[in-house]
């Protein structure tokens, strides 16, 4: 590439999906997932394996990706809709800045939803509603599946594949690229709200999982209670309990299906990046805002510290002009705050003071590079008023907390990486290590969970009213 090229801010492409475990993708060897065309970017680039979200919900994940702060910096610490997202700096803006065209398809959950928050386009679910209800057919409607947004439910999608939400939105962001300004890099963010329920993949993508052998959920030792407190029956939307095995394998089945099929949508785009030119000027992030339990330790949906929730997959790959060691695997911790110092520092833009993050570009370059020595991440009471965590995790041990209730748990995630046998009781001197680490990463906030000397457990609440007057003085 001649001198000129490299000089050039490379084109950015940031992938965003909603649910989907950092451990579903084949390259990390899980046993059941197909993600080929993903796996096919991971070889022009870096994996990180432990990828984290800093709070497991859609909003407050959004909010720190947008921002570059941490859930508490950004002033949400659990989920909440209807709060503005009113920040002085962002991701989009700051690209918008630097010169970058930006452009946003799919999944904002932005409040309010037309808000652009720095991007200069926004195709949203709702103008993809207002496409299909203009196709031709009786049941036209997103959800005439009958399946709730939050449900553990899992069948095939009444709708064939070429009228589905993932199919549009590649084609939206295929005609942006068409007819984009080429006289500007672009920021595209291509977010999909697949993998969040409801699981109702093409009848195609179903077909190859529902009769397959597949992994049966993890269990933990400490975990039967979540199966006996729950209400019976079950509803539809339950965020726990046992339910039968056919039903578990259906559900499973289902997600597996959508990944596939979301899978091979990002792989119609990456192809005709590819054969257009454009896919190796691109720097390209693919992630997802939070895992899914999926029937792990009776547990599903979001917003749990465990790792089928908390983490996420990481893949980038650099431009081609980028010098770096291509088709690799790197286990120190990342996480959504890292997005925006990433990007900026690529596009050669000035990082603002507030963003919490750093930019992954040195890890990139030089795996050896000084990194954060562990990772906290955090989400209020939801579903349960005491459920609720601040969590840390180093690339060994996962700590966890509950603020309400003041019950550890201690995990090696090396000889037991599905969590199954809390050490909480057998680890004493290394559960007092991580107990100080928190002391000291809760120490001096709003909520008083800690003195600087003990955690004291008390109420969370999920938003830091005022924070937008901070965020606009400091």
């Amino acid at each position: 590439m001649d001198k000129a090229s490299e000089d050039r801010a490379p084109h950015i492409l940031l992938i965003l999906t909603d649910h989907w475990r950092g451990d579903c993708l084949g390259r990390l060897g899980h046993p059941a997932a197909e993600t080929p065309h993903i796996d096919s970017l991971s070889r022009r680039g870096t994996t990180f394996t432990r990828g984290y979200t800093p709070c497991p919900s859609c909003v407050p994940a959004r909010r720190s990706l947008m921002t570059g702060m941490t859930p508490y910096a950004q002033g949400m610490v659990g989920y909440q809709d209807g709060k503005a997202w009113d920040y002085p700096h962002t991701l989009a803006g700051g690209l918008r800045q630097a010169g970058y065209q930006t452009v946003n398809i799919g999944k904002t959950h932005f409040h309010p939803p037309r808000l652009h928050l720095g991007f200069e386009q926004l195709t949203i679910s709702a103008d993809y509603e207002e496409w299909l209800g203009q196709q031709p057919g009786m049941e036209v409607e997103k959800f005439a599946h009958g399946v709730p947004a939050n449900s553990w439910l899992g069948r095939p999608n009444h709708l064939p594949e070429h009228q589905l939400e993932e199919t549009f939105f590649v084609g939206r962001a295929l005609d942006f690229l068409g007819k984009r300004d080429s006289t500007r890099p672009f920021f595209l963010c291509l977010s999909f709200n697949g993998p969040h329920p409801p699981w109702c993949p093409p009848q195609v993508y179903y077909d190859q999982f529902i009769d397959r052998d597949l992994p049966t959920p993890q269990i933990g030792d400490w975990a039967q209670h979540h199966a006996d407190e729950a209400e019976y029956p079950l509803d539809v939307n339950a965020w726990r309990g046992q339910l039968a095995p056919h039903l578990v394998h259906r559900a499973r089945a289902a997600y597996l299906a959508y990944l596939a099929f979301l899978d091979a949508q990002i792989g119609r785009l990456l192809e005709n990046m590819q054969r257009g030119g454009l896919l190796d000027e691109t720097l390209v992030l693919f992630t997802s805002d939070h895992g899914e339990m999926l029937g792990d330790h009776h547990l599903w949906r979001k917003t749990y510290a465990y790792e089928a929730s908390a983490r996420v997959p990481f893949v980038v790959k650099p431009p081609a002009s980028m010098t770096v060691e291509r088709n690799v695997a790197l286990d120190q911790i990342v996480g959504w705050e890292d997005i925006m110092p990433t990007f900026l520092d690529a596009a050669g833009a000035p990082v603002p003071t507030t963003v919490e993050g750093r930019s992954l570009l040195p890890l990139l370059t030089d795996h050896q590079t000084d990194w954060r020595p562990y990772y906290h991440g955090e989400h209020s009471p939801c579903y349960h008023p005491e459920n609720a965590h601040q969590f840390l995790t180093d690339q060994r041990w996962k700590y966890i907390w509950n603020p309400i209730t003041g019950q550890e748990q201690l995990f090696d995630l090396v000889a037991d990486p599905h969590e199954c046998r809390d050490l909480a009781e057998s680890a004493a001197d290394e559960l007092a290590t991580w107990r100080q680490r928190m002391v000291e990463e809760l120490s001096g906030r709003d909520e008083g969970l800690s003195d600087g000397q003990q955690l004291i457990p008390g109420p969370v609440p999920v938003w830091r009213f005022g924070i937008a007057d901070e965020l606009h003085l400091g």
